[in-house]
């Protein structure tokens, strides 16, 4: 994986975690969000996105460029079943706000429509 590929992913995990940081310390005295299913939902994403972003560029891009395609894109499969199943497990075990854990695990994308507006005025100036 290049350097500014790299960059780019922490930087928005970065984000991620301002975000999700800031949401929690503003909605923590409401009865509305659950603090607890929130957090989880952003960790959840941000393991999720970093697993994804290196292991595409570990793991399947070298497969790839051996031939190997159907056993990288097998294990990116089993990578997202295995995540589902977590997810239904966290869901059913702990039972966690749903409401709060999609506003943890929707950080995720605001931090990369931030991180794309912040790029993009960067390289226009």
């Amino acid at each position: 994986m290049e350097a500014t590929a790299r960059k780019t992913i922490l930087r928005i995990e970065i984000w991620h975690g301002v975000l999700l940081l800031a949401l929690f310390l503003l909605l923590r005295q409401s009865t509305f969000i659950d603090g607890t299913a929130l957090i989880a939902g952003g960790l959840f994403m941000g393991v999720n996105f970093l697993l994804l972003s290196f292991g595409v560029a570990a793991l399947l891009t070298p497969l790839a460029s051996r031939g190997k395609v159907k056993l990288g894109v097998g294990l990116l499969v089993l990578k997202v079943v295995v995540f589902l199943a977590l997810l239904t497990t966290v869901f059913f075990r702990f039972h966690l706000d749903a409401i709060s854990f999609a506003l943890g695990f929707s950080t995720l994308i605001v931090a990369i429509v931030v991180e794309a507006v912040r790029r993009s005025l960067t390289v226009d100036s």
